[in-house]
Parts: structure tokens; sequence; C-alpha cells
């Protein structure tokens, strides 16, 4: 294959790269999206309820071509397992209500919720659409959107610290090769570093594990335990929701969290690739697409979807900005869910490497806060846009390291994330405080705070 070099402003038509780049490019944000998605149904298991992980591989796929074609094919995103619901999953396999109920049949109340819970996105972007997203946007400046997206990174860092600390060696390896991919590699080396920095760890530790340098209960071994028992072809195990006012109760208000996340990632979305996806194709356009993707997942035994930050963290890292490159990787996903075996091989892989990936990806989603309050012009110089940055920073660490702040509706407990409390909190404050500097779309296609952008 010829030599490619990326242009600085980043490519939006990977196939002048092609087909064999493409490809691979999208095995890499396969493998980045890979172990978040399947650690939801592997939580949710550890609640007693069985929820199937290729059902959820393949409801990733599905839900984020939907979500591209309801978004006219515009926006790179990936839609993976949404970890927001997780606690609605634990609460309704907990309730007294359905103490005499199977696994089964509580997983069933769970998804009724859920899909409840999609729908409620649908109505959003009814709502949206029908009153305008600039409306909309007047509550959502740069102040609001800027720290909300410097939250999730900072909010997901504590996960890369876990994982990598199961082998911190082994992180490191992987760190390792990243950095030096990405910043002195030539060619496909450089628009491949998360890749790299699965493949070349996994097989070190595969090396180790294979000669018994390491054994099990050591960080860089690798369990085929799972592998063994695994057939190459399968189909996805479908389950079917069931509809409960119990189960609605805990996991619908969830919706406003996650759309408060959206928002948050759509946001970072468009910072990344310098288009205006709030706008275009549009967030009445995005929410429908995430909601129907969402409830499309339930429907069938499947977590809710949400668009993935961690693939956003590839976009910033390789330029590489085409949809198809996503598109494929949701191809990969649909095909994997077909092979319980290929999926337990690549869920194999020792979650130091996923941590040692994640201080990258994470990093990335910050980063990209950071730039949007920067490349907006965001006044920090008065006192509103600081107490706002301020309340959402300390509100969605604080208590997201509190688990949430929980209170009871009739009698059902209902939990809102850090990340959605700093959300409405910074909402709220934007639209009390005197002195807004925000225009939605001015000049640059963004908007800009204190001043249109040079």
């Amino acid at each position: 294959m010829a030599k490619f070099k990326i242009p600085e402003e980043g490519l939006r038509d990977a196939r002048q790269l092609g087909i064999p780049r493409m490809l691979i490019l999208g095995l890499q944000h396969m493998f980045a999206m890979f172990g978040a998605t399947i650690l939801v149904p592997i939580l949710v298991q550890s609640y007693g309820l069985p929820m199937s992980i290729q059902v959820t591989l393949f409801f990733a796929g599905i839900g984020t071509l939907l979500f591209h074609v309801l978004t006219k094919l515009k926006v790179p995103a990936f839609l993976g397992s949404s970890f927001a619901f997780l606690g609605g999953f634990e609460a309704v396999a907990n309730l007294e209500a359905y103490a005499s109920c199977t696994p089964d049949e509580r997983l069933a109340y769970a998804l009724g919720g859920v899909v409840i819970a999609g729908a409620i996105y649908v109505v959003v972007a009814l709502v949206i659409r029908l009153v305008g997203v600039k409306r909309v946007m007047r509550f959502l400046p740069p102040v609001v959107t800027g720290p909300i997206i410097i939250s999730i990174g900072l909010i997901l860092a504590s996960s890369a610290i876990n994982n990598a600390s199961s082998c911190w060696w082994l992180a490191g390896v992987s760190l390792l090769v990243i950095i030096v991919a990405n910043i002195w590699g030539k060619g496909m080396i450089k628009i491949v570093p998360i890749l790299l920095g699965v493949v070349i760890p996994y097989v070190i530790a595969l090396i180790l594990t294979l000669t018994k340098v390491v054994g099990p209960g050591n960080g860089a071994y690798i369990d085929f335990s799972a592998v063994k028992d695994a057939s190459i072809v399968g189909f996805q195990p479908f389950s079917f929701p069931k509809f409960d006012i119990s189960a609605i109760l805990v996991m619908a208000p969830i919706a406003i969290a996650s759309m408060m996340e959206h928002v948050g990632d759509i946001s970072a979305i468009s910072a990344t690739v310098g288009e205006n996806f709030i706008e275009d194709p549009g967030l009445s356009r995005t929410l429908l697409g995430d909601g129907l993707a969402t409830s499309i997942a339930a429907v069938f035994g499947g977590p809710a979807n949400t668009t993935y930050g961690e693939n956003t963290g590839v976009l910033a890292l390789t330029k590489v900005y085409d949809p198809w490159v996503i598109r494929i990787a949701a191809c990969f996903a649909i095909v994997l869910s077909f092979s319980p075996l290929v999926a337990d091989i690549i869920g194999s892989i020792p979650s130091a490497i996923i941590g040692g990936v994640s201080f990258i990806l994470y990093g990335m989603i910050s980063a990209i806060g950071v730039r949007n309050v920067v490349e907006n012009r965001v006044d920090l110089s008065k006192s509103r846009n600081v107490i706002i940055a301020a309340v959402i920073l300390v509100s969605a660490l604080g208590f997201n390291s509190v688990g949430g702040l929980t209170f009871n509706i009739g009698g059902t407990a209902i939990t809102l994330t850090g990340l959605a409390l700093a959300a409405i909190l910074g909402i709220a404050l934007n639209a009390i405080l005197p002195g807004k500097d925000y225009e939605f779309n001015a000049n640059t296609g963004v908007g800009f705070e204190g001043g249109p952008k040079k």
C-alpha cells in the first residue's frame, strides 16, 4: 500500500486511504468500544439479570447504523452500551414487587422501562424539532457544554486507573505503544495507534501466559476458560420486555441524565471534527437516533445505547473523521455477535490493556472539552461563567464519587448521576444568572462566548 499522510485539518473521506486501510480503521474503532460495551451486560448479569453479550454487540452495531441513517450519514458516532442505566437495572433486580419473579422476568420488566426511556428521547426530539434548535441551545452554551465534556473524561478517569492497576507494566506498554505510534509513526502506523496499543501488549501477555511465566491471579494472565466452551457460530438469545409501572418509574427518569450526556457527547464530536452537528443534521435527529436505538435494543433484550466517548477519542487521535469508518466498526460488531468464540477471545483482553488505552481515550475527551471552552472564547474573567463552570465540575465529580443523588418518588428510589445533576445545575444557572454573552451559530458555525472568534 502506498504511503498516505493525514492532513493536519483531518481526513473526511477515508476512501482516499483504500479499502484495506478503512477496514483496519474500522477494526480499531471496534476495539475501542468493545471493552466498555460488553462490560455493561457483564455487570447486569452480576445483578442476577441474564443479559446477553451477543445481543448487546448486535444492537450496538444495529443501533449505530440506524443512528447514521437518521442523522443523514453525517455524524461519526458509535453507539455502545450506556452505563447510565446500570443503577436502574440493579434497582429493578432488587425491587420487592418482583421478589417472586424469575431472573428472566425481572430483566423483562427492566427492559420495559428502558423502552419507555428511549421513547422519552423521541418525544424530546420532536419538541426540539418544533421549537427549533436555536431556542434549545440558548440553554446549552459552551460555558455549560465545555465543562460537561471535561467532566465526562474526568469521571471515566477512575475506570482507566482501576483497569490499569491490575498490571501497571502491561498498561504502560499499551500506553507507550500508542504514544510512539501516534507521535513517531509513519503512514498507517500513525493512524492505528489504538489498535496497536491493544494487539502488541496482548501478544506479549499471550506469550507470557503460554510459557507459564505468569499464572492465574496475575494481571497479565489471559484466561481462556470461557473460550474453551464457546461455539464458533451461534445466534443471539433474544429476550423481550414486559411493562410495569414500578420498573418504568425507575428507568424512565434516567433518560434525563442520558440526554444530558448525549448533548455533551455530540458537542465533543462537533468540536473534534470541526462541524456543528447540533445544527446539521440537528440535535433533534441525533436524539431521535439515540432514542430509537435504545428502545429497539431493549425490545430484543439489549441495554440502552449511547454515543461513545471512546470512539470520539479515537477520532481526535487519528484525525480520520469519515463516518464510513464508524459504520465499518458497526458491521464488525454485528458479525462478532454471531460468534461467541470470537467475542470471548476479544473479551479475554486483560483489563490492564484496556486501562492503558483508556489513559489516552478518556484524557482526549476532557481535552476536547477544554478545546470547546478555548475555541469559543468563554470569558472566565466574568463571575457568572466561573460560577457555572465551577458548579458543573464540582457537582459532576463530587456527586459521582458518592454514587449520585437518590430520592424517592411514590416509594421508588430514583438516582440521578453526578453528570446529570451537573448538567441540570449548569443549565439552570445559565438561565438564571444575568450577563449572557453567547449567540448560537454566530460567525463560526458553532457560536461564540465573549465575542466572535478571529
